[in-house]
């Protein structure tokens, strides 16, 4: 089991993401995976996993929708 939980800074982030409309569905995606794992134990799931994975792979996104694409992978179960 992974202990980690979102970081202060990743969690105002994402809280910012979630109520701008000028935000993309995966960046809020992303930032609902990241609150819901703020202050609890829960784990990033594996469809999030994958998403985040993908989005740190590819070009086209934007360097705050990496960092919450990191964030999330850092929680992930190390056992998948």
């Amino acid at each position: 089991m992974n202990r980690k939980q979102t970081d202060s800074n990743i969690s105002s982030l994402a809280s910012q993401i979630l109520t701008s409309q000028n935000s993309s569905a995966i960046q809020k995606q992303l930032a609902g995976s990241a609150l819901a794992q703020s202050n609890t134990n829960k784990q990033t799931g594996k469809s999030m996993e994958t998403a985040a994975s993908n989005v740190l792979k590819s070009s086209k996104y934007s360097d705050t929708t990496k960092s919450l694409a990191a964030s999330i992978l850092s929680q992930s179960n190390k056992n998948r």
